[in-house]
């Protein structure tokens, strides 16, 4: 495909072929409405516009669709309109990581994991349920349940993804702060929920680079008084000097001894995470976001509007501290894998991630408008080394993508791919590939 110099904005650069649509789980749902509810939409602005005023109706399709697995009943699917406060399934119980878990599987990994500092790994669903379920005990075994706050101060590493989802499991509630940010970047956020228990590493790796975190972790413990224990995840420093930090547990006993991964289901409103606006105006805000809405919100968002299917892999860059690594987390709901990609994408070089996309089968790639922008002013040409054959789509986020960026994906990295600037943010944990339409305006 040649992209003409004079594209303008409103062009179509790409659309899918009849295959495509077929083969989309959005055609899939479209097609179970049909088959079972008697709903027919021709086109993706009817289905969005019964979606939002038939909200009980669309939400109770989602809902059976996944067939969410819960305790109680789901009527009635919106017992309260107020906002805010608007009350959803009051009479359901469920739990966030036993949806994640309904999808073990021996065929392919849960996490694809690259870092700076070693080689590329694979974690399989056997062994990320193993070290969840002995996680979870050892925090039940502290004091650790239901309710309460569990931060985390660690990079994209499995480890983070683990204590997450243990977390999850007994209904205590996760926050995370990536380890680049300052002391009282951070204390400005845990302050307010006062955390019983903190994931933490010593160090980190970036751009070639060692950072050491093992002070600022004691600056952190010294203004966090609720804090009772700390599972110290070791980094790249931890055989060069001796942590001093005060109810330090390794992460390697934390997980020591096995149990059965069992899951607290939890009224369809706990809290599942506390999320932070930027603090651009005073103080982050903190958001709570619960089980039941993320479980709904992240299988319809990821499946029907991203198009991930069982056995995709899903890269989205970023780090532990933005939506957008909670987002890719919730992709383990769909059965598709992730990659965590711990360190600068441009390192060694330019090339590196693009090659790495094509090696390890990436179906699903996100970024930060910026890091395309950066690509098309360094010249790079990703299609001239790496052909990215499962490559099927790119979404751009944090800020809008400007038409020559458009322009340079289409001819500089796949002619056939689905690139969607999308949006969504903090506060309702979801982004939204608006050019998702092109699925249903083709039949």
């Amino acid at each position: 495909m040649n992209i003409a110099i004079d594209t303008r904005e409103g062009d179509v650069l790409w659309s899918p072929s009849s295959e495509q649509i077929r083969a989309s789980r959005l055609s899939e749902y479209q097609n179970w409405l049909r088959a079972n509810k008697g709903l027919d939409f021709g086109t993706y602005a009817a289905l969005w516009q019964w979606s939002v005023e038939k909200i009980d109706v669309f939400w109770q399709t989602i809902w059976e669709f996944f067939d969410l697995q819960a305790d109680g009943s789901c009527e009635p699917v919106l017992a309260s309109r107020q906002m805010p406060r608007a009350r959803w399934y009051p009479n359901a119980s469920l739990n966030y990581a036993e949806h994640v878990f309904r999808q073990v599987r021996d065929d392919a990994p849960a996490l694809i994991v690259r870092s700076e500092s070693g080689p590329v790994r694979e974690i399989s669903w056997s062994k990320l349920q193993r070290e969840t379920g002995a996680l979870a005990n050892w925090m039940r075994s502290v004091g650790i349940g239901a309710g309460d706050r569990v931060a985390s101060y660690m990079p994209n590493r499995p480890e983070t993804v683990i204590a997450f989802l243990a977390c999850a499991s007994i209904g205590a509630i996760w926050t995370s702060c990536a380890p680049d940010m300052g002391a009282s970047v951070v204390l400005d956020r845990l302050c307010q929920i006062e955390p019983k228990l903190l994931f933490a590493t010593d160090s980190y790796h970036y751009n070639g680079r060692t950072h050491d975190r093992d002070a600022l972790v004691n600056q952190l413990l010294k203004a966090l008084p609720s804090v009772t224990a700390v599972v110290h995840v070791h980094g790249p420093s931890a055989d060069l000097q001796e942590c001093t930090w005060r109810d330090r547990v390794s992460w390697d006993s934390a997980v020591a001894l096995e149990a059965p991964l069992k899951f607290e289901r939890l009224p369809f409103s706990h809290p599942l995470w506390i999320v932070y606006s930027s603090g651009t105006t005073g103080l982050p805000k903190a958001m709570v976001h619960g089980h039941g809405g993320i479980v709904l919100t992240h299988l319809k968002t990821m499946t029907l509007q991203h198009d991930l299917r069982r056995g995709d892999r899903l890269l989205f860059l970023g780090g532990t501290g933005w939506i957008v690594w909670n987002l890719q987390v919730g992709a383990l709901l769909t059965g598709a894998s992730i990659v965590l990609y711990d360190g600068n994408p441009s390192w060694p070089d330019g090339e590196a991630l693009w090659r790495f996309i094509d090696e390890h089968a990436v179906s699903h790639f996100g970024c930060g408008a910026a890091f395309l922008i950066n690509c098309m002013k360094e010249g790079l040409r990703p299609r001239d080394f790496s052909p990215m054959a499962h490559l099927r789509s790119i979404n751009s986020t944090g800020s809008p993508l400007p038409l020559d960026a458009f322009r340079w994906v289409y001819e500089a990295v796949k002619p056939d791919v689905w690139l969607a600037s999308i949006s969504g943010g903090t506060d309702i944990d979801s982004a939204n590939a608006f050019d998702a339409t092109v699925f249903l305006e083709r039949r």
